[in-house]
């Protein structure tokens, strides 16, 4: 079991300590313990109305970035010590974006333009603008249903930054190991890290020199295909042999090949998704977007 600071008893106590200091009906409360784990505070406050956030000391600019997520509007109550007892303090995000936490405490969060709807296909504008051309919306929803992913999923996606941040969000206990060739790429994924406050993502640049071996082990990849696809998939299949594969690709000769590659690896092809899109833009012309195959594969041993 993973050790932590806030044991059963320490969190009884603090419930006890809010609930009688707040007037917040703590049942619809969602819990968050950050201290020495990669865990998405920011998502979290997006998408849930009432948080409880355990965190230790260490995080200077935690309320810099809500404010600079647009959570300036989000209410905090705390207290000035590390134990649940003392004056309770209210406050908004935005009158604290120059305070910092230096000691383990908790702290409720009220975030009332919370998002409770699920986080899938967001729309394009939302990312960090960069190097990186995004796959529209509606194709990155049905990826995102494909790749099928719970919350202590690890997972590797090359050259997908925007499935990169909503993987994410979801698998908000696992990894993401976010694989860009590019440096535009890279500087564009870090971007969108730090734009959305994600703590579980893990981008490289390559997966050479036994980098994987040093992560967490992936049970999932999404590629999006290119002239390296063989080497990646042999690289995946030597640190778990019985990983699951979600293939993009937009090329015609990349797919007709992947057969023989899945052959040649020990997979077998599951299912192969062909998703069109298009839209009526302002004047009223049908505006197409790329239709790129999905095809899913895994290993015949599995």
């Amino acid at each position: 079991m993973e050790q932590t600071m806030f044991t059963n008893e320490v969190i009884l106590s603090w419930l006890q300590y809010f609930s009688q200091n707040t007037p917040i009906t703590l049942a619809k409360l969602k819990m968050l313990d950050i201290t020495g784990k990669n865990k998405n505070l920011i998502p979290t406050v997006m998408s849930n109305r009432v948080v409880l956030v355990f965190t230790d000391a260490g995080h200077p600019d935690i309320f810099y970035d809500m404010w600079n997520a647009e959570l300036g509007d989000c209410d905090i109550w705390y207290n000035e010590g590390s134990d649940p007892s003392g004056e309770i303090k209210h406050d908004k995000v935005s009158d604290m974006i120059n305070r910092g936490i230096n000691a383990s405490a908790a702290m409720l969060i009220l975030n009332p333009n919370a998002a409770n709807n699920c986080q899938v296909g967001m729309d394009n504008s939302r990312f960090a603008c960069g190097s990186v051309q995004y796959v529209c919306r509606e194709a990155r929803a049905v990826i995102m249903s494909k790749l099928n992913l719970g919350d202590q999923n690890n997972i590797c996606i090359i050259s997908g930054e925007s499935i990169a941040v909503e993987a994410a969000m979801i698998a908000a206990e696992g990894s993401i190991i976010a694989v860009e060739y590019d440096h535009r790429d890279r500087n564009t994924m870090q971007c969108n890290v730090e734009k959305f406050g994600l703590s579980n993502v893990i981008i490289v640049a390559s997966m050479e020199d036994g980098i994987l071996d040093k992560l967490p082990v992936p049970d999932i990849a999404f590629i999006v295909a290119s002239s390296r696809i063989g080497s990646e998939i042999k690289s995946l299949l030597a640190i778990n042999p019985v990983m699951d594969f979600l293939i993009y690709t937009l090329d015609f000769e990349t797919l007709t090949s992947l057969p023989a590659l899945f052959q040649k690896n020990g997979l077998e092809r599951t299912e192969a998704v062909h998703i069109e899109v298009s839209r009526v833009n302002s004047k009223n012309m049908i505006e197409p977007f790329p239709a790129p195959w999905l095809i899913s594969a895994r290993s015949v041993k599995g």
